[in-house]
């Protein structure tokens, strides 16, 4: 329904433009259509213009002239002594108050919000890649495509984090770093899960957690089950694809290595883009995931420097050196050897 003009007498006292025009006058006291009419303050209403207003939109607008601006509040809930506030569903209560600096010093509540944070997009960004994959594995690609999608958004939030945490300086973090003792983001178990999940699975990383059997567990079967990547290449077998049985039948807790026979199908898969636009689409949003994982990646370990250097990790790793490597570790080699090989399409 197209949006009510408001009329003259409604923004200037009740005077409005002759011929019942409702635009604002002119430095010569002119309405849109002519000069101002003399009329008294409390004229009526211009009727053509009620006319054209919806019923709701004249009720709401005399309603709030009568009663004023306690109109708008009339009918909001302010009592929960017996009902469930915005703070009881989302237990701000608790969520607030896990942040509890060991130091006094200012920024270290930056670090803890700023990791928070992370863990928080994390699990969300989990949760979604875990719809992505059921929905690849029962050949259901436009759900897979709209979780990927909110995935790569929920990526660009956890980008975005590190230029807060950029604003401490190396002063500001070295004040409180020795609070820390040895615990540091490599042994965030979400960041490992979403790491199987992409299909870097490596044995060594389920250490950290061997202390919590509840979170090891849920490592391990993530482990032990199929990648993103995995679930996708079974679905171009289904699809009648010559995937090689090699890595259809491959050992799941060990990462996947380029395939030679791989790469020529998703050449074959962008080369006929118009046959199976389902699986080009899909390619792509593995790319941007990998794509945008490896931004993080990257913002992470530029942060890191920024801030100390070159020193060893909190929990005893290489800091930038072991960040900088992990840069050229790839999730899904086939698709990015794929377009060296694409052949220019015929005009």
């Amino acid at each position: 329904m197209p949006r009510c003009p408001r009329p003259a007498y409604a923004r200037r006292g009740w005077r409005r433009a002759r011929g019942g025009g409702c635009g604002p006058r002119n430095a010569a006291g002119a309405g849109p259509r002519g000069p101002a009419s003399g009329r008294r303050k409390n004229a009526r209403p211009d009727r053509a213009w009620a006319r054209r207003c919806p019923l709701g939109t004249l009720l709401a607008r005399l309603r709030h002239r009568i009663n004023g601006p306690r109109a708008v509040t009339q009918g909001i809930t302010t009592d929960f002594s017996r009902k469930m506030s915005y703070g009881d569903y989302l237990k701000l209560d608790q969520l607030l108050g896990a942040q509890e600096p060991l130091s006094g010093e200012h920024d270290e509540m930056l670090f803890i919000c700023i990791h928070h944070v992370q863990e928080i997009w994390l699990k969300l960004l989990n949760h979604e890649l875990e719809l992505a994959m059921r929905c690849i594995r029962e050949d259901q690609l436009r759900p897979a495509f709209k979780a990927m999608a909110r995935a790569g958004r929920i990526q660009g939030q956890l980008i975005g984090a590190w230029d807060v945490l950029a604003t401490m300086t190396p002063h500001d973090y070295l004040a409180f770093r020795d609070k820390l003792g040895s615990s540091s983001g490599f042994q965030s178990w979400q960041y490992r899960l979403l790491e199987f999940r992409l299909g870097a699975k490596d044995e060594f990383m389920l250490k950290p957690h061997a202390h919590r059997p509840d979170l090891l567990g849920v490592l391990e079967k993530a482990m032990a089950e199929p990648s993103i990547y995995d679930e996708t290449l079974r679905l171009l077998a289904r699809r009648g694809l010559p995937v090689p049985a090699e890595v259809l039948e491959r050992d799941l807790t060990k990462p996947h290595q380029e395939n030679e026979a791989v790469t020529a199908i998703w050449t074959g898969i962008y080369e006929g883009a118009e046959e199976g636009f389902d699986l080009y689409e899909l390619a792509e949003e593995l790319v941007d995931l990998e794509d945008a994982f490896q931004t993080w990646r990257f913002r992470h370990m530029r942060t890191v420097e920024r801030i100390i250097g070159y020193r060893m990790g909190t929990g005893g790793s290489a800091g930038v050196a072991y960040l900088r490597q992990a840069l050229e570790r790839r999730f899904f080699p086939e698709l990015f050897e794929a377009r060296t090989r694409i052949k220019q399409p015929s005009v």
